[in-house]
């Protein structure tokens, strides 16, 4: 397979993979305008050989599409979903030794191997010489979005012991010192924070090691949730078909087969104000603190190529790792988490605030009446699971009568809306975690999650248009049909919870005389119905991102029993509120120059 970024890019383009782009193009707002477009037409990756500002090419949407991504990695796919199945399954392992050898022989193949001369092939250069890509209007500065963040176990040193991972990197801006300095974005659960907690512990820096470029496969290893005890750098190994080359300079690790490798410190307590940055849930994370690292030195190879990706509102190219990702790992979640056939976290809503599960119901088969029993077990293991425990919303069912499919989220919304009881099969949890770029919370990382279960039989009819006698001098207007079941209301611009409790128990208390509640199990308040109402992709981005279980759950004939809460018709309140992000929306006279760049350069949008 490929040894190094340039072999990928040739190969793209003699297969039609590749366009190049020879006009200079500016890393300020220019270029990720330009992937953004071609994304959305799942056009090819893109090839920017004049980046103003930069002696350096950089490469984006390599991960364009899974087709591409199979393309890229067609010749060790399978032997690394076999390893990885072997992992995930090591009994079936042994029962079948003979038809397993070979992915343990692909295993043993992909060890790191150390080699003498380090940097000899590369020169030094600094931060500001890479191509300085500035995403969105607000971002804080230039950000790297597709690095491979090296560290390593202060207390076992080796590649085998390393962790490498993604994580966001600002070169520029804030109080950051050009050339000397650039801020890392990670939580302290990830596992570079564990390395920096050892680190505290025994006095010393933690030292780090950020590669560019080289093989994809190392790219993709840095997002891979791989099984307990495979280490990235021999999965690296393993999908790259080439064992991970490496050795050391000045203590710091340098990946022979990156473009560059920029090599650094951390030291204790010592963070700088990080972002603002445009994420992938389609709004701005904010500034905050996050760990500054001084930079040592930064190297290049004299061909290197810088890959980059552009994040937002989904779908983007984060999407296609994402089921690159489920390709490879296939069956993992359910040797992880007994009892679940299907986990799905909804891309449109962000990934982390919305979670589409099947689970089983086993517990009490001697009981006429069925409802959620192992469900609720199920849905405590998926909440403290890794990156799942960062759900906010988690709707969970048993197939009965007929197969379901979480991919098929209207199917599986409307599956849940006929059977649930809402005065029984509603579990919050109040004050707890969710992630750190989700802000409908009550702080950084603060907020709350709801268990949605359902199981049984059809309880209800759902709507299938807007019913009849809706309140007519109501603030809440414009009711508009999302799907069965679903309706979504307008109302008057948030300004305060206790207002908006007011104003929608009202609403609530009018409902109940005027429609028949039952028909319509949910309920959305919202800034425009039209939006919300045009597309599912809509309907689960703006509720799902814009709201607090604990805070914006409201409900039709609402109860409290025993600490427990229920209600006759779910009302969500998905208006935008003060303490949000802002919404990522381009510079409109950058897009007027790149309507004129993507015209010469012949990328005509479809």
């Amino acid at each position: 397979m490929y040894q190094n970024l340039n072999e990928c890019v040739e190969d793209l383009e003699k297969n039609g993979h590749l366009i190049r782009i020879k006009e200079e193009v500016d890393p300020y707002l220019e270029m990720a305008s330009i992937h953004l477009r071609v994304y959305e037409q799942e056009g090819p990756a893109i090839l920017f050989e004049n980046v103003k500002g930069s002696p350096f090419q950089a490469v984006s949407n390599l991960f364009g599409t899974v087709e591409r991504s199979r393309f890229i990695f067609r010749k060790n796919w399978k032997q690394v979903q076999n390893v990885i199945a072997m992992r995930n399954d090591p009994v079936q392992a042994l029962k079948h030794p003979l038809r397993n050898m070979t992915s343990g022989l692909t295993a043993v193949k992909a060890l790191p191997k150390k080699k003498k001369g380090g940097t000899e092939n590369f020169r030094e250069v600094s931060i500001s010489d890479l191509p300085m890509i500035q995403h969105w209007p607000r971002d804080g500065g230039a950000f790297l979005t597709l690095p491979q963040v090296y560290t390593e176990d202060p207390e076992k040193s080796g590649p085998m012991n390393a962790n490498l991972g993604m994580y966001r990197v600002q070169l520029s801006g804030n109080e950051f010192v050009q050339n000397e300095e650039v801020g890392l974005h990670y939580q302290i659960q990830r596992g570079i924070g564990v390395h920096q907690a050892k680190a505290v512990a025994k006095g010393e820096p933690l030292k780090v090691s950020i590669f560019l470029g080289g093989p994809p496969a190392h790219t993709i290893s840095a997002v891979m949730p791989l099984p307990e005890g495979l280490s990235e750098m021999m999965f690296a190994g393993m999908l790259s078909g080439r064992r991970f080359q490496y050795s050391y300079e000045d203590g710091y690790c340098i990946n022979h087969d990156a473009d560059f490798v920029i090599t650094g410190e951390i030291y204790p307590e010592d963070t700088k104000p990080e972002g603002p940055f445009g994420d992938h849930l389609g709004y701005y994370s904010l500034t905050h603190d996050f760990p500054v690292m001084k930079v040592h030195k930064v190297y290049a190879k004299d061909k290197a190529i810088l890959p980059f990706t552009v994040v937002g509102r989904p779908p983007q190219e984060d999407t296609s790792f994402g089921a690159v990702i489920h390709e490879m790992t296939g069956e993992a979640i359910k040797q992880e988490i007994t009892g679940v056939k299907e986990v799905h976290a909804v891309d449109a809503a962000g990934v982390h605030p919305l979670l589409l599960a099947i689970g089983s119901e086993r517990y009490t088969p001697f009981q006429s009446v069925k409802q959620p029993a192992e469900l609720l077990t199920i849905a405590n293991r998926i909440l403290g699971t890794g990156q799942l425990s960062l759900a906010k919303y988690l709707f969970i069912t048993a197939e009965q009568e007929r197969e379901l499919d979480t991919h098929q989220e209207e199917d599986f919304f409307t599956y849940m809306l006929e059977r649930i009881n809402l005065r029984r099969d509603l579990h919050f949890q109040t004050k707890t975690t969710i992630d750190t770029l989700d802000y409908s919370g009550e702080g950084l990382n603060e907020g709350s999650k709801v268990v949605i279960a359902a199981y049984g039989d059809v309880k209800r009819d759902l709507c299938q248009r807007v019913p009849e006698g809706f309140p007519a001098d109501s603030p809440m207007h414009s009711p508009k049909l999302v799907m069965p079941g679903v309706i979504a209301v307008e109302a008057a611009e948030f300004t305060s919870y206790r207002q908006a409790a007011e104003e929608i128990s009202a609403f609530a208390e009018r409902l109940d005389e005027q429609w028949d509640v039952k028909e319509t199990p949910m309920i959305i308040i919202c800034d425009d119905s039209s939006f919300v109402s045009d597309t599912m992709q809509n309907f689960q981005w703006a509720v799902f991102t814009r709201s607090n279980p604990s805070h914006d759950i409201h409900g039709v004939n609402s109860f409290y029993e025993n600490k427990h809460w229920g209600c006759d018709s779910l009302i969500i309140d998905a208006r935008i509120k003060p303490h949000h992000a802002p919404p990522l929306l381009p510079d409109e006279n950058v897009e007027h120059r790149v309507d004129s760049l993507m015209e010469r350069v012949g990328l005509r949008e479809k």
